[in-house]
């Protein structure tokens, strides 16, 4: 019971979305998303986990690789982590992860159903000082357990929960290095890393901009791509106000760090008759980016 609460009290997790949300001006977030699911595929391991700083990927561990893999840059800095370790690190998180989700299954009696685990933990910094922390689960989509640091103690979201919340509060001492973990251990880990890259967390990258047409249709689209941070105002103009777009496509990672989005409208007759503009607003430019459909 000690060696797998040990180890699970460094699985701290925050649920969340799969991109992290914009952080503020000096504020830095840690973190990392597990997903165990019960029927694996060949393209959906049993289980996997994705570590983020901001809201750029770190590293990435499956249960096929069983490797944590830096990605770029954070493969290119040497001295930031011991890979080796991390992998046998992530290795045991993996057995005790999966091992909750089975007993979970166990509590329902339904060993041959389709069930997800999930669960993320992070902690952020704001001006280098510590401003949250948090440690979540959720089973099949819905909320199973969280840690609250003010008790401090697990709070049970599920019927199931109650079990696992006796066996991680097997001892008092597993609850309060839970609690330091996230205050002070969780905190410290950031600082380290940032130390490494700060530098591409706080980089600016400008969009850049075309517009596009479907041939025999009336909607043109304004697209911005390749902009770092993802907070950007994307609209139309037109006689000097703003125009609602009328559909507004997702903020999407173009898969090396940046971000694209796009707006679209579609063409009127009246509306012919007045130039419309895209106007694109980043902190990246000095000046908002403006572009003008060439075939209207």
């Amino acid at each position: 019971m000690g060696t797998m609460v040990s180890v699970l009290l460094s699985l701290l997790l925050l649920l969340g979305p799969a991109v992290p949300q914009q952080t503020q001006a000096g504020s830095y977030r840690l973190s990392f998303l597990y997903t165990g699911v019960s029927r694996p595929t060949d393209s959906l391991p049993s289980f996997q986990a994705t570590a983020h700083l901001n809201d750029q990927v770190f590293f990435h561990y499956d249960s096929k690789s069983r490797k944590a893999i830096p990605l770029d840059p954070w493969s290119q800095m040497e001295g930031i982590e011991d890979w080796e370790k991390e992998s046998e690190l992530q290795q045991a998180r993996e057995s005790i992860f999966m091992e909750t989700l089975q007993d979970i299954m166990d509590y329902y009696k339904d060993r041959e159903g389709s069930h997800t685990f999930q669960g993320r933990f992070g902690c952020e910094l704001l001006n280098n000082k510590s401003s949250g922390a948090f440690w979540k689960y959720a089973y099949d989509g819905q909320n199973f357990i969280e840690f609250n640091r003010e008790i401090p103690g697990w709070v049970p979201q599920d019927p199931a929960a109650l079990n696992t919340k006796r066996k991680w509060e097997a001892e008092e001492v597993y609850v309060q290095r839970a609690k330091a973990y996230l205050e002070e251990e969780c905190p410290a880990m950031l600082r380290r890393y940032l130390q490494y890259g700060k530098a591409f967390l706080d980089r600016q990258d400008p969009p850049s901009m075309s517009i596009t047409r479907t041939p025999g249709e009336d909607t043109i689209k304004c697209w911005a791509s390749d902009f770092y941070p993802q907070d950007i105002d994307l609209h139309w103009i037109q006689g000097g106000n703003t125009v609602e777009a009328e559909v507004r496509g997702d903020l999407l990672p173009s898969g090396n760090g940046t971000y694209l989005s796009w707006v679209s409208l579609t063409v009127s007759p009246w509306r012919t008759r007045n130039t419309v503009f895209c106007r694109i607003v980043h902190s990246s430019l000095d000046q908002p980016l403006t572009g003008l459909d060439k075939r209207q």
